[in-house]
């Protein structure tokens, strides 16, 4: 078994762990050909804090809401952990009791749930400056002790102690609802939607996301690169999303090649029958010249993410497959090249566990494998803008 210990990193060193171990629970970031840092680094550029396992923007306010009740609690941290587990527990029953039923974290799993809201939005909150604690949540809890043993000791003890734990929260954050645990809504009034957009503001001012909240932009569009106020975005997010929109096209054919392949070995052809005519489509709808006038060293400029490192091999991946792309599209399906660039990047990046090589693991696959096209976060971002815009 592995795992990954907090070491006393810098702040940036330690999000970028929380983030790690945050992408081994999501349930769409399948990387099968490794384009993940790719993908992430537009993401992370566009809409940060996001997370594709979010679900509504109040829990951006929920979360330090609860956390904050418990700082004044003056109890063992074993106790103090299972105080905030079932307070988190708790507000999905309050949500459901204030009539709402879609976005609750917990709804159906009850004490049961695995991945804690906290844990969803904890990376966002640091990301949107809610949370200025600048450690993780186990480290949170540390600090809380603590404070609490602080207590017993004299009063001139007790206010060094005090200032030396960090504060966790913006001072700000807007006042909790009194009944929060008994009877709670999503959506955020008017109050909580500045706030928020004040914290985008003064933490992520370049992203596209802060543009968006600013203006009350609130569009209802499948892709971001569809967005019916694209050229009114600023220049450079209007470059990062052009990029973005041709690089999960062109991309996008590659993974339906990869799960053709996987049909085909499987030996199933309902499979087979869906991934030829979805790779016959993808075909149809490439433009070549645009694809031909796409610069790949931009691309590699404007992604760049402090947070995401892109590896060589990634980069020769994308770039001859680019290369197959411009050679005719038609010629894909049945290109021995195309099949065995594919093939030769997932069997590097998963050795013994490749589906390829490994029956036992293809076998289990369930027939679609990072299938769809890159979003970037867009639905997610959508969802938040929606909440800011209905906010009252």
């Amino acid at each position: 078994m592995s795992s990954l210990a907090w070491i006393d990193f810098d702040e940036a060193e330690r999000q970028r762990a929380q983030r790690i171990m945050a992408l081994f629970q999501e349930r769409e970031t399948r990387d099968e050909l490794g384009l993940g840092a790719i993908r992430d680094s537009i993401a992370d550029h566009l809409f940060p804090g996001t997370s594709t396992i979010q679900t509504r923007l109040r829990y951006m306010l929920f979360v330090p809401w609860l956390y904050r009740a418990l700082e004044t609690r003056e109890v063992p941290e074993a106790q103090l952990r299972t105080e905030a587990r079932d307070a988190e527990i708790r507000l999905a029953d309050a949500l459901k009791a204030g009539g709402e039923s879609n976005g609750i974290i917990g709804r159906d799993a009850g004490p049961r749930l695995q991945r804690l809201p906290s844990s969803v939005y904890w990376a966002g909150l640091g990301a949107w400056g809610i949370r200025v604690f600048p450690g993780s949540l186990d480290s949170l809890f540390v600090a809380l002790r603590g404070r609490g043993r602080s207590r017993g000791a004299s009063s001139g003890e007790d206010a060094l102690a005090d200032a030396r734990t960090p504060a966790a929260w913006h001072p700000a954050l807007p006042l909790k609802p009194g009944d929060l645990l008994e009877r709670a809504v999503f959506r955020l009034t008017t109050d909580e939607a500045q706030f928020l957009i004040d914290r985008l503001i003064a933490r992520q001012p370049t992203a596209l996301l802060t543009m968006l909240a600013r203006e009350g932009i609130d569009a209802d569009c499948d892709h971001v690169w569809t967005h019916p106020h694209l050229s009114a975005f600023p220049a450079a997010a209007r470059r990062l999303v052009q990029h973005g929109e041709i690089f999960s096209h062109v991309m996008h054919g590659a993974a339906l090649l990869y799960n053709l392949a996987l049909s085909e070995l499987r030996q199933r052809d309902d499979w087979i029958e869906d991934y030829r005519a979805r790779l016959e489509a993808w075909s149809e709808e490439l433009d070549p010249a645009a694809v031909r006038a796409w610069s790949l060293d931009d691309f590699w400029n404007v992604v760049e993410h402090p947070a995401h490192v892109v590896q060589p091999a990634a980069r020769r991946f994308v770039s001859e497959w680019r290369d197959l792309v411009l050679a005719g599209t038609a010629q894909i399906l049945a290109a021995p090249a195309a099949r065995r660039l594919v093939e030769q990047r997932e069997r590097r990046l998963k050795n013994g566990q490749s589906r390829y090589a490994n029956r036992a693991v293809r076998d289990r696959w369930t027939g679609a494998s990072g299938a769809d096209r890159l979003g970037f976060r867009w639905a997610q971002a959508k969802s938040h803008l929606r909440d800011l815009a209905h906010a009252r």
